[in-house]
């Protein structure tokens, strides 16, 4: 199942579901329909699998015959971030390549890690499909972009084994680690990861029994049409399972918490020479069996 956030026009935002690769379904009026109380937000049925199971039923039971007022074209609707997560982990250096570029490039250690390197994302830094990467020459001149798998957490995590780490997945998403290069403060990442608009997601989170094996997609980004990342996930140096028994060791993963497990080599500064995001640019993520995340650069 495709879960997504969307804006008809003129009304406000609702949980859907994308059943083909044009047609978006409205849950909540979907639910009125046939007689059941479904909720208009995505969160709602990543936390609580009774209300997905409903809301399944639901879409089987009028599979080629929808409700006319629960029916509307993707080409017709606003797609926003998938939800807004309470906390989004972010994971770095965890990809070989990527390893070995940013100790180029960045200053990073020129060794593997040991264990997963991890900083935060705050939710106001989440932005939807569309929506504009904020470019602020006051505070960067190093706008870069990194493709990422996004792990959306559906159950509860704390102090989970790898073995079984990968049931507390509701799904996968994409994601952008926009970072700004050049404000790192003492070797912290926060606030060059942190600003607001530097956490596309979207545009759609995929439920995991569709994705089958989340290390074997392939990840691709390009800038204006031009190819800087195209790698696959089966090359990340932490898989998802070792990623989520780490994190839960010592922190408590909740539903809707997004793990964005690292970008592969390609990144801005790693290009020779270095090349950065400027407003104007468009930047476009693709994952294998997930979709397409694109999204503008401007000035403010």
């Amino acid at each position: 199942m495709k879960l997504l956030t969307f804006t008809p026009a003129g009304a406000t935002a609702r949980a859907g579901v994308l059943v083909d690769e044009s047609t978006v379904i409205d849950l909540q009026a979907l639910g009125q329909a046939v007689g059941r109380e479904l909720p208009d937000t995505v969160l709602a049925y990543v936390a609580d699998p009774s209300l997905l199971a409903e809301a399944t039923s639901a879409l089987q039971s009028s599979a080629g015959n929808w409700p006319r007022e629960s029916v509307h074209q993707l080409a017709d609707v606003t797609l926003q971030a998938p939800h807004r997560p309470t906390k989004i982990v972010g994971v770095g250096l965890n990809y070989v390549e990527h390893v070995a570029e940013s100790s180029r490039t960045l200053d990073t250690d020129k060794d593997l890690p040991t264990r997963p390197v991890l900083f935060s994302k705050p939710a106001t830094a989440v932005i939807g499909p569309g929506e504009p990467i904020l470019h602020n020459a006051e505070l960067t001149k190093q706008l870069d972009w990194e493709c990422e798998l996004a792990v959306v957490i559906g159950k509860t995590a704390t102090k989970v084994t790898v073995e079984n780490a990968l049931d507390h997945v509701f799904g996968y998403s994409i994601t952008n680690d926009i970072s700004a290069r050049d404000q790192r403060r003492s070797g912290q990442w926060f606030y060059s990861k942190g600003q607001d608009s530097y956490a596309p997601l979207g545009p759609w989170i995929v439920t995991a029994d569709e994705i089958g094996d989340p290390q074997n997609l392939d990840v691709r980004l390009t800038v204006n049409g031009v190819e800087m990342q195209n790698s696959n996930t089966r090359h990340m140096l932490f898989p998802i399972a070792e990623l989520i028994a780490d994190i839960s060791a010592g922190m408590t993963l909740e539903p809707g918490d997004v793990i964005a497990t690292g970008s592969p080599s390609g990144v801005g500064a790693a290009q020779m020479p270095p090349q950065f995001l400027e407003p104007g640019d468009v930047v476009e993520l693709t994952i294998e069996k997930i979709g397409r995340l694109t999204n503008p650069v401007i000035a403010v």
